[in-house]
This record gives structure tokens, C-alpha cells and sequence, in this order.
């Protein structure tokens, strides 16, 4: 099997690798740089547990090849917080009950901070649009859009 070299920044440290050419970049994280916060869930890009930041864009890590990555920046769900504090958005999803069981938490995060980054004091209608490619089976989205909006309000004193 043919190795490709890459290198890439992952929540800000620099890897330098070598990955096979079809090696999904969901599998790179989670079982060669042990990044378990992105899930595997539909496999075929539907759910969004896999997204993740490819130089500030949501990407659906398990349609996505590791080798495309090369020269990227890419923040997953473990690269949100700083230290011990959480990111806002985080934070909203705890004190609003924006997830239940949490697999499809990290994906709706993701999705949420490149939406904030984006547009920084969206209305429910722009975090509904922002988060169609994320899917929630337990909470029925009222919690997740509610965090959403008051991650904004706290970012940005909207």
C-alpha cells in the first residue's frame, strides 16, 4: 500500500505524516491521532457527527480524504476549549440542554462555531439553516438553536 506524505496543523500542533491514499480523514483523526470527539455516524455525510474545521469551513470528515488535508488547519471538538474553559459554545450547550446523548454533540458544535464565525448574531430561522446538514435524535433542535443563539449573545453581546 502507497503512503502519502502530508503535513497539517490539527488543533493548532503540526503533524507530519504519512497516510494511505484512501484513508478518510475521520479515520486519521479518530484512530491515528486518537481524536475520538469526531464520531462515525451515517458514514455517508447525512448526520453531521463527523464535521469538523477545515481552515474554518465545516467539512463532513467521513466523506473527506486525510490526503486532501495536507497544507490544512483543522479544528475538531477537542480544540475548542482552552485549557479548562469551555468554548462559549460549549458552555451554551451545557447550560441550555443543547445535547441529550451527545453523539451528535460535537458535530453540532463544529457546525455552530463556523456558523458564528460566519454571521455572529444570526436569527433562529439563520441557525436552523446553518445546522441542516446536522442531525439530532433526541433533543428536537428547540435546545440546540437556543444554545446557539445564546453562545451569540454571549460572544458578542448581541
Amino acid at each position: 500500500m502507497s503512503l502519502h506524505a502530508i503535513a497539517l496543523v490539527v488543533n493548532g500542533e503540526r503533524q507530519d505524516t504519512a497516510v494511505p491514499a484512501r484513508r478518510l480523514l475521520a479515520d486519521f483523526l479518530r484512530d491515528d491521532l486518537h481524536l475520538t470527539g469526531t464520531k462515525r455516524g451515517c458514514e455517508t455525510g447525512v448526520c453531521g457527527a463527523c464535521s469538523v474545521l477545515v481552515d474554518g469551513e465545516v467539512v463532513k470528515s467521513c466523506l473527506s480524504l486525510a490526503v486532501h488535508a495536507d497544507g490544512c488547519a483543522i479544528t475538531t471538538v477537542e480544540g475548542l476549549a482552552q485549557g479548562e474553559q469551555l468554548h462559549p459554545v460549549q458552555d451554551a450547550f451545557m447550560r441550555c440542554g443543547g445535547l441529550q446523548c451527545g453523539y451528535c454533540t460535537p458535530g453540532f458544535l463544529m457546525a455552530s462555531c463556523a456558523l458564528l464565525a460566519k454571521n455572529p448574531a444570526p436569527t433562529e430561522h439563520e441557525v436552523r439553516q446553518g445546522l441542516n446538514g446536522n442531525l439530532c435524535r433526541c433533543t428536537g433542535y428547540s435546545q440546540i438553536v437556543e444554545s446557539v443563539l445564546d453562545a451569540a449573545e454571549k460572544m458578542h453581546g448581541n
